[in-house]
């Protein structure tokens, strides 16, 4: 495609309907229409090359509705994703399946059907933020280097047909040019406005840089797209749900094992009741906290369970008073009163009507079997620790927090040699051996322990900076680009008289009311507004005149 000479000498490239330098109209040079000033009328990539398969993708997504359709579908998409609680949010233990069919029902299924439960973690969603951000990254390319290009290159001088097709454009019989001319720069100089002159014709332009404000703007968004994506990346951002028993020492999720933390004893304290609230009216919490030891691993220390740790903070967390460490955050958000923590069981022999021996049970971490007083001992055959029956009638468990444990107890019948099965659960004890003859030895319930759990969540956000520094361009290029019009007023001589024009970007009347002050103190008459009716009949009263 060839480039554009245009006859004041400069090189235009193809497609460019205004010369970046004089700017004389190089398309359509016979209307009288106004000139396209939004972009200076300079050649964009995307309203020249449209054949190859890279044309089309760049003029796809260099178009303006095209990029706000993708966002209104990214935001329609955002806002399903805050239907219902995403996975991550849902209670520890719960399995996300059943979750949302028993506490949303039909609508919670299909949510969890279409993989919505995890929309912000999806492929499809990922891919709309992907278009998002080639869209803007375009959009902003295609716009910026033309319009950039176009007004660095610009002239004092320019064509009459430029002038002609500006929205204000007058032209006025003056007594002297050159005084008016002068006057003229010291008044537009006292509005601030920067004055370039080249053969006695004068530019005076304002607020170049609110041009770039909705570039200012995309480079923003961009950023903080980068740090919303970025958390999806390892070690930027975790969010994750951490239970401790009291006295239990656990790995802190997403430190890949490099920090432990002890619930050393949790606290409840209640708001004392008021005199005539209702005895049955649950009592109000006033704070509850965990005192928290945080270790790390020796160095040179035995890798694996039996490590070593070293002691290296220890604070108590409250909520609102997180316990910070490293880039890591722990706070308090859930707790969990008398979750059961041992079972002990007496056996007793029906033949002798005697207790053979007792054991207990750590619900957490059972042992494989135990040894009883008189040397026999029991076999956990099958553990469940919150115990439920499933669809096929098989038992099985419905997490690993012990809230209903079930046991199936095995011995050895010493007399037969029979291997003897119990199951013994909460208000449940019955023979399962599969034999069906009445066992020797039955279990008896006898005594449990409990603790306290807290609910801890662990947070780190290495993206933050980039949402804030994203956030904060973002703001400036929206201040920028609202509240600055960039105004440009050209007076040129011409055959005795002087010709003005004017353009801006935005708020005509602030421009209007710039040249009145010109007008006001010289010979130059009060332009036109080309595109106000009541001046264009007035201009038509003087020509026919």
């Amino acid at each position: 495609m060839q480039e554009i000479k245009c006859s004041c000498g400069h090189i235009n490239p193809y497609g460019t309907e205004v010369c970046g330098s004089c700017g004389k109209p190089l398309s359509d040079t016979d209307s009288d229409q106004l000139l396209n000033m939004r972009y200076e009328g300079a050649a964009r990539r995307s309203q020249t090359y449209n054949k190859t398969i890279i044309d089309k993708i760049w003029n796809f997504f260099s178009s303006v509705k095209v990029g706000i359709a993708i966002i209104v579908i990214t935001l329609i998409a955002s806002s399903i994703g805050t239907i219902f609680p995403q996975e991550m949010f849902i209670p520890p233990g719960e399995t996300a399946a059943q979750f949302y069919a028993e506490e949303h029902g039909a609508l919670g299924q299909l949510y969890y059907s279409l993989g919505l439960h995890n929309l912000y973690g999806s492929w499809w969603y990922m891919l709309l933020v992907a278009a998002l951000g080639t869209s803007i990254i375009i959009a902003s390319i295609d716009r910026f280097f033309p319009l950039y290009k176009a007004l660095k290159s610009q002239r004092v001088t320019r064509h009459k047909g430029f002038m002609k097709r500006q929205r204000i454009f007058g032209t006025s019989h003056v007594d002297n040019v050159d005084e008016t001319m002068d006057k003229a720069q010291k008044i537009l100089k006292d509005k601030r406005y920067n004055i370039r002159t080249e053969n006695g014709n004068l530019l005076a332009e304002k607020n170049r840089w609110a041009r770039w404000g909705p570039y200012v703007n995309h480079i923003g968004l961009i950023v903080f797209l980068v740090g919303a994506s970025l958390r999806f990346f390892p070690d930027m951002y975790i969010d994750e749900n951490l239970w401790v028993r009291e006295g239990q020492t656990e790995v802190i999720p997403g430190t890949s094992g490099e920090y432990y933390v002890e619930n050393e004893a949790f606290t409840v304290e209640y708001h004392e009741q008021e005199e005539g609230a209702e005895e049955e009216a649950a009592p109000l919490e006033d704070t509850f906290r965990t005192d928290a030891v945080l270790y790390q691993p020796e160095e040179g220390g035995t890798v694996g369970v039996d490590q070593e740790l070293e002691e290296i903070d220890r604070q108590a967390i409250e909520v609102n008073d997180a316990f910070h460490f490293d880039d890591y955050s722990l706070y308090q958000v859930d707790y969990k009163l008398d979750e059961l923590r041992e079972m002990s069981f007496d056996v007793e022999d029906t033949q002798t009507g005697e207790t053979v021996g007792s054991f207990t049970v750590d619900l957490n971490e059972p042992d494989d079997d135990y040894e009883l007083e008189n040397n026999e001992n029991v076999r956990i055959h099958s553990y469940f620790p919150n115990f439920n029956i499933n669809e096929e009638g098989v038992p099985t468990t419905e997490n690993d927090v012990p809230d209903n444990p079930g046991f199936i107890f095995e011995m050895e019948n010493s007399d037969t040699g029979d291997m003897e099965h119990t199951f013994v659960g909460v208000q449940a004890n019955y023979n399962v051996s599969p034999n069906q003859e009445d066992n020797r030895y039955v279990f008896e319930f006898a005594g449990l322990d409990t603790n306290h759990v807290t609910g801890l969540t662990v947070r780190k956000d290495n993206t933050l900076p980039f949402l804030i520094v994203g956030g904060a361009i973002f703001m400036i290029g929206l201040v920028q680009g609202s509240y600055w019009p960039h105004r440009r007023i050209w007076l040129q001589r011409k055959d005795g008289e002087v010709w003005l024009a004017g353009h801006t970007n935005k708020n005509w009347e602030s421009l209007k009311k710039d040249i009145h002050a010109v007008t006001e103190e010289t010979q130059v008459t009060t332009p036109r507004d080309q595109t106000d009716e009541d001046d264009e009949q007035t201009a038509e009263k003087d020509e026919n005149i």
